[in-house]
């Protein structure tokens, strides 16, 4: 699945910022200085129309990752700052407060350039730009992606220019749309993506370069391979680095149970059973492949329940508005493949059935798909239900095997569980 996309639907499905109870690290490129966080967007002394624009948005306080890394990035002189941190953290945010702080909006160019991996993507920066500079009306946005088309020779007026490495590259060296050495901020955004991508590493490298020395440089990613870090090392020089330590998902709050049937219409069948002797939120089932899943939701439907179907196929819009709907509750059952195993927070979801097992290519146990699969339930400290349907002697050595991963014994379920289950629910 394209990191692209994924990122991409978690920011399109993510009204608000995740709460997260992860620790932050922080590294400073000089240890003797004294290291400020803020517990209120107030301390860091914004420009009034910031303020308002910040509040508007409906933050109140910053977030774990905004209360480290906004002073670092609001500090005199700039400080460059690496910082990982997973989609909903408020780090979006944070990169813009910064630009739109050094701005000097009686100064007509560009002085704050930021790069994303797609067309999309920065789309989805520009819209967080323009409601954050809402009240700071002087200050313009030019969108540096294909398809915008600019005469040659012409210079651009605009503070903040947002755009794909390609585009940018052009802009700044072949057709000199931007004067690189008037930057004063430089945005990385999304770096594991970027460098996913054929290409747009070396285009990075290249813009950095044609930037002063005393630019500002900001780069971001949802992870730290080793092959992001050294991405991050050449284009940032001297960095603070702050890690947000990832949250261990657990399957303590979860109760798991596998059903055993011979085929896929008995597991259809016993899906149903289930169904008709437990009360259910929502519940999300999946599936291995988009094939299965499409005759599942038709099947579900049939027999007359709120059926919301999600897979590969479909557009990334497309997909956001099927999981809104589900949020909303107006399906109480999501059949999807693993797409939408990760990142995905409705509160409401009760039950996690996997109709197929997860396995990767080679068909060994999937333990992260699980994990993140029926993690989806057991949320925010409730009691979960996990449901494995087993079709044959394979399926129940895949879940054996998933068993002791987890050193978590699966039980099989029986009628008195469900009369259990049933108690709990209520």
């Amino acid at each position: 699945e394209d990191r692209a996309a994924q990122s991409l639907l978690n920011k399109l499905i993510r009204s608000n910022l995740v709460d997260t109870t992860n620790q932050v690290e922080v590294l400073q490129r000089d240890p003797t200085s004294p290291l400020y966080s803020v517990k209120s967007f107030e301390e860091l002394r914004l420009k009034p129309q910031l303020l308002q624009g910040v509040y508007a948005m409906g933050f109140n306080r910053p977030s774990k990752i905004q209360e480290n890394a906004l002073p670092m990035m609001l500090a005199e002189p700039p400080q460059n700052l690496i910082a990982q941190s997973q989609s909903g953290t408020g780090k979006t945010a944070a990169f813009v407060l910064a630009m739109l702080s050094r701005v000097e909006p009686g100064n007509k160019y560009p002085q704050c350039l930021c790069l994303s991996p797609t067309y999309e993507l920065a789309l989805q920066t520009g819209k967080v730009i323009e409601q954050m500079g809402n009240f700071y009306p002087e200050l313009k946005l030019a969108y540096a992606v294909r398809g915008n088309k600019l005469e040659r020779g012409q210079k651009i007026s605009e503070q903040i220019v947002i755009g794909t490495p390609g585009t940018v590259l052009d802009w700044c060296s072949k057709l000199k749309f931007i004067d690189p050495k008037k930057i004063k901020v430089f945005v990385l955004d999304e770096a594991d993506v970027m460098i996913a991508t054929q290409g747009h590493q070396d285009q990075s490298i290249r813009i950095q370069r044609m930037l002063p020395r005393d630019c500002q440089m900001l780069l971001f990613s949802a992870t730290f391979e080793d092959s992001v870090w050294k991405f991050a090392q050449k284009v940032v020089p001297d960095p603070n680095i702050i890690k947000l330590k990832r949250e261990e998902e657990t399957l303590d709050t979860i109760k798991q149970y596998y059903v055993l049937c011979n085929n896929r219409d008995e597991k259809f069948r016993a899906l149903c059973n289930i169904y008709g002797a437990i009360t259910i939120a929502q519940a999300m089932i999946f599936c291995h492949t988009r094939k299965t899943a499409g005759w599942l939701a038709a099947e579900l439907s049939r027999e007359g329940h709120q059926v919301a179907l999600l897979s590969g196929e479909m557009m990334v819009e497309q997909r956001a508005a099927v999981i809104e709907r589900f949020r909303e509750g107006k399906e109480k059952v999501l059949v999807t493949t693993n797409v939408c195993a990760r990142g995905i927070d409705v509160e409401q979801v009760s039950v996690v059935i996997n109709f197929d097992l997860p396995v990767d290519k080679d068909g060994n146990p999937d333990n992260e798909t699980y994990l993140h699969r029926i993690g989806r339930t057991g949320r925010f400290g409730k009691r979960g239900l996990a449901i494995n349907m087993v079709d044959s002697k394979h399926s129940m050595n895949i879940l054996n095997r998933i068993q002791e991963h987890f050193n978590k014994k699966i039980n099989k379920l029986d009628t008195d569980d469900l009369d259990e289950i049933e108690k709990i629910n209520n």
